[in-house]
């Protein structure tokens, strides 16, 4: 049985990892990170550790028993490219992504210097989809490292957007997603920055998805952007953007 996820762009989540370590503004508020703990008030035994970073032997061949083809978000509660994973895990995860060839699955780094450090040790399947979080202009640099990746589709996951995001460079980029910070304290997101990102995917012809507005009542905000919904995907771009 798969593990359905609430994210509104993908179907579940696979965390043969999890726990991590704050690398930049965006991981302030990390919704991992407060699951983690939560979880391990409850007594799960998975969060034993809270939020460190913690390998799960257990679940690494999950999705192989899952039939039912589906979009699977690996690493929810990790960054599958963390310091302290090691290769050799990674490739393990690698050699099941591309065993269990009938799932897509999504995996999201902030730490794209060590993505593109491993770039060449890495055989990329066509069914896995790379994406790099940017949550201002000031990490912009981590899009040029995933460009240069071998990965066969390569994303960007603008959340939280914590400022503007213009002249993005979205050469070789498949597929867009913005969406505001959600949950305590969450940060503010002006429509400017959220309507200035769609024109240039609109420009550039890269699928654009809105995941949310945010905030401390994110289902309230909902998710509409000047009237419509934008639930743009890579594998659905010409039907979507007709």
């Amino acid at each position: 049985m798969s593990t359905h996820s609430s994210i509104e762009w993908t179907e579940s989540t696979w965390n043969p990892l999890t726990g991590c370590t704050k690398v930049s503004a965006g991981c302030k508020h990390c919704y991992a990170e407060r699951m983690a703990l939560r979880l391990q008030a409850m007594g799960q035994p998975k969060y034993a550790n809270g939020f460190k970073l913690t390998l799960h032997e257990d679940v690494l061949e999950q999705p192989l028993g899952w039939k039912k083809p589906q979009m699977i978000f690996v690493n929810s509660m990790s960054d599958l490219f963390h310091e302290d994973a090691p290769l050799e895990f990674i490739h393990r995860v690698f050699d099941v992504m591309r065993r269990a060839s009938w799932h897509t699955f999504q995996v999201l780094t902030k730490r794209s210097r060590r993505l593109l450090e491993l770039n060449s040790e890495i055989d990329w399947p066509t069914n896995v989809w790379m994406g790099v979080s940017v949550e201002s202009q000031g990490y912009t640099f981590r899009i040029e490292h995933l460009r240069q990746t071998g990965a066969h589709v390569k994303f960007l996951s603008l959340e939280p957007l914590l400022g503007p995001l213009s002249g993005l460079d979205l050469r070789g980029i498949d597929w867009v997603i913005v969406g505001g910070e959600s949950g305590p304290g969450a940060r503010p997101m002006a429509e400017e920055w959220v309507i200035d990102i769609r024109n240039q995917c609109l420009a550039t012809h890269v699928p654009f998805f809105f995941k949310q507005w945010g905030g401390v009542h994110k289902k309230r905000a909902g998710r509409v952007l000047r009237e419509r919904t934008w639930d743009q995907v890579p594998a659905l771009v010409s039907s979507a953007a007709a």
